[in-house]
């Protein structure tokens, strides 16, 4: 399918072919008929995209200092690597389109394939043929409602919600400021519900077009003379702010219309340098409109389905986007006036030149255009890149599942530099990510089917990279099609899961698994481990994760998508114990601070005790700082100690004398030293770079911490 995509580091928009996205649980397939191009939000991305790098700082300093804190922890040459793999991330933009179902997702029964919808939402109702959207963002059309009318639900929806916070009554007097698309949008909505508007805006023509919706209108010169007038001097009972500028005039103006005790609605991004004499005598109430409802970048509302009770929240943002749809319907609010340009999707390149100025055209509902009916394709979900590639005699297929941040910023390059296998393809369930990653690492085919991964004779070694809750179900599908399995970790989230893997490992497939527990393979690691040999007492190792602060709404913390940070990130370091003793840990106690209404389950210490009467301490923390260095390891044995500061700096002391070692640009991981080791284990037949006792080990030790800290007790690990 084609989709149209921005590019932040050149600022280049490209159309390009690209997998058709897979409906996840609670998610729709459409076919898209028209997108509406957001003259503000779309062209501030694109004006930020065409700037340089330069420009760019300038423009975010808060991203300029996070960059400068990431090299101060973990080196220049990462850093830049990040920053570059960032930038060369393409962007899905637009929020508002229409079409016809195809497909559904598991649970969906809203929605059926050949229903018309709108739809809604950034990342979802993008510019492209197909799209994926969930329930809560689509609203049924009727079918006296086109699809271009119908693309412009989502900003109706956005104009609604403002309206609907000014709590206007029949008979008010509301002003817009601001007859962009949103604006009249606004002035329709609020003219059906019985009100009498006022418009203002720089652009006569624009004046015009809100006169003949029935408003009375003026340019800004003309605004307060005409709007005194109006109100016999008493005011506006409402004013929505609509105009996107970075200037604060509209806020002033705002306050220049309002009668005493009005309220304000910013629903575009506008300045908000506030004349506080002014809102202060008249007691003015100024209000921040966020999107378009209650539910909004809610995700559990948003994707995983879950509705707010109808008699607590009546207008969420699916309600609203019904309410918008039933105005057009009914002929009470009419946008076809506002249309002004239509590209097809091949042409979209030329639409964002329109919105960024470069084609000097005055521009207000920019639409694109879909192939419909005999012209349109079936969904395409498999892309070949490099179709006609001759296989690589003696070097296993790689097929990659999932092409995340990890993916993109530390599996791939490490593939890259590594060799030893052919890139057969990579698969993810967006479909675009898969072919990004696809193209730039130099892999045959970008797929959104993991089936096309999973059970392909040409993959003989397949990376699972996906959200947790898919690792232990891809792992063991892949293992019994007799294919080599990476698994960045975790390895299970749930001891159901972990005990199926190791009855099939028992089993003794032919094909090998490893874990992602890189940490282990860390040339520091390694110089530490070699320093602590041939010990004859225990040791006391502390493992402190300064993990930083993670928002309650993430997906790691969601036991059935994550599994929580303890199991999700903790085993990181349960494995880095487990490797420096030499066997899994055989108790735990965890103890953690309280959660509040800020942390879940991430402020804790857990403390592990092995057979050989060692004792490890993870003391994981949500609750730090970011510029204190990440991750501190300290070991004490025999008269020996071992300090490593975050992967950059080793210190050995024994006898008096202290050694340090310092990587200056560049931490070190592990990840390649553990990739390369698999790929020689899976080339040469060997053991597995990772024993599978300690695998198992490792995971199950994770699951008695977490239950540890439940049960406030110690709990024995079950290593059987």
């Amino acid at each position: 399918m084609k989709q149209l995509l921005q590019n932040l580091r050149d600022g280049k928009a490209l159309v390009v072919d690209v997998p058709a996205p897979t409906p996840k649980p609670g998610m729709v397939l459409v076919r898209n008929a028209a997108s509406l191009i957001s003259a503000g939000t779309e062209r501030m991305v694109v004006d930020f995209a065409g700037k340089s790098l330069v420009g760019k700082a300038r423009s975010r300093p808060d991203l300029v200092r996070q960059v400068l804190d990431k090299a101060r922890r973990e080196g220049v040459l990462n850093t830049l690597e990040a920053v570059f793999n960032r930038l060369d991330q393409p962007m899905a933009l637009g929020y508002s389109c229409a079409g016809t179902v195809v497909a559904v997702g598991a649970g969906v029964e809203e929605f059926k394939p050949g229903d018309r919808v709108a739809c809604a939402g950034g990342g979802y109702a993008v510019h492209a043929e197909y799209v994926v959207v969930p329930k809560h963002l689509l609203a049924a059309l009727p079918d006296q409602v086109d699809f271009e009318s119908a693309a412009f639900t989502t900003l109706g929806a956005i104009a609604l919600h403002g309206f609907r916070l000014a709590e206007a009554q029949l008979g008010e007097r509301i002003a817009v400021i601001g007859l962009g698309s949103l604006g009249l949008l606004s002035v329709g909505i609020a003219r059906a519900a019985g009100c009498s508007v006022f418009g203002v805006d720089l652009d006569p023509h624009r004046v015009s077009l809100a006169e003949q919706m029935g408003a009375i209108a003026a340019e800004r010169s003309q605004a307060e003379e005409t709007g005194r007038s109006l109100t016999q001097g008493r005011g506006f009972d409402a004013v929505l702010i609509c105009a996107d500028t970075p200037a604060s005039d509209p806020v002033e103006l705002a306050g220049i219309l309002a009668r005493d005790r009005a309220k304000v609605i910013a629903v575009g991004a506008v300045g908000m340098s506030l004349p506080r004499k002014l809102y202060y005598e008249k007691e003015l109430q100024l209000i921040i409109s966020r999107s378009y409802g209650p539910g909004r970048y809610d995700p559990q509302y948003e994707e995983s389905g879950i509705d707010y009770p109808y008699g607590y929240v009546r207008w969420t943002e699916g309600r609203n986007l019904q309410a918008v749809v039933d105005l057009l319907a009914s002929g009470k609010l009419d946008v076809r006036p506002l249309i002004t340009h239509r590209f097809p999707i091949e042409q979209g390149e030329a639409a964002y030149d329109l919105i960024s100025g470069k084609s000097r055209q005055s521009f207000l509902g920019v639409l694109l255009t879909y192939p419909q009916s005999e012209e349109a394709t079936a969904p395409l979900r498999r892309i070949e890149l490099s179709p006609h590639a001759a296989p690589l005699e003696g070097l296993p297929g790689l097929g990659v599942l999932g092409a995340g941040n990890y993916a993109m910023a530390v599996f791939l390059p490490v593939v890259q530099r590594s060799g030893g296998v052919q890139k057969v393809g990579i698969a993810t369930a967006s479909g675009l990510s898969a072919r990004h990653a696809a193209q730039r690492y130099g892999f045959g085919f970008a797929s959104s089917q993991e089936s096309d991964i999973l059970g392909n004779p040409r993959v003989q070694v397949v990376a699972i990279l996906t959200r947790h809750q898919h690792h232990a179900r891809q792992v063991m599908q892949a293992l019994r099609a007799g294919q080599h399995v990476f698994c960045e970790k975790p390895l299970a989230i749930t001891p159901e899961e972990l005990n199926a893997i190791q009855q099939l490992l028992e089993e003794k497939p032919p094909a090998l698994l490893t874990v992602g527990f890189n940490r282990r393979f860390a040339p520091f690691t390694r110089q530490m481990a070699q320093f602590l040999e041939n010990r004859c007492e225990p040791m006391f190792i502390h493992y402190r994760v300064n993990a930083g602060y993670l928002p309650l709404t993430h997906w790691l913390h969601d036991p059935q998508q994550g599994g929580g940070r303890i199991i999700g990130e903790g085993c990181h370091f349960i494995d880095y114990l487990t490797f420096l003793v030499g066997k899994p840990p055989l108790r735990v106690r965890t103890v953690g601070l309280p959660d509040g209404e800020r942390y879940r389950q991430d402020n804790v210490s857990m403390t592990f005790s092995f057979e050989d009467g060692s004792i490890g301490t993870v003391t994981y923390l949500a609750n730090g700082d970011k510029t204190l260095p990440k991750e501190r390891v300290e070991v004490f044995c025999a008269g020996r100690v071992a300090v490593l500061e975050d992967y950059r700096s080793l210190e050995l002391l024994q006898n008096g004398q202290r050694q340090k070692f310092t990587a200056r640009l560049r931490q070190d991981k592990g990840h390649q030293a553990l990739w390369e080791a698999f790929v020689q284990a899976v080339r040469q037949g060997g053991q597995p770079p990772i024993p599978y006792d300690h695998l198992l080990g490792v995971t199950r030790a994770s699951f008695a911490a977490l239950e540890s800290l439940r049960q406030q007790a110690d709990m024995e690990i079950n290593q059987a």
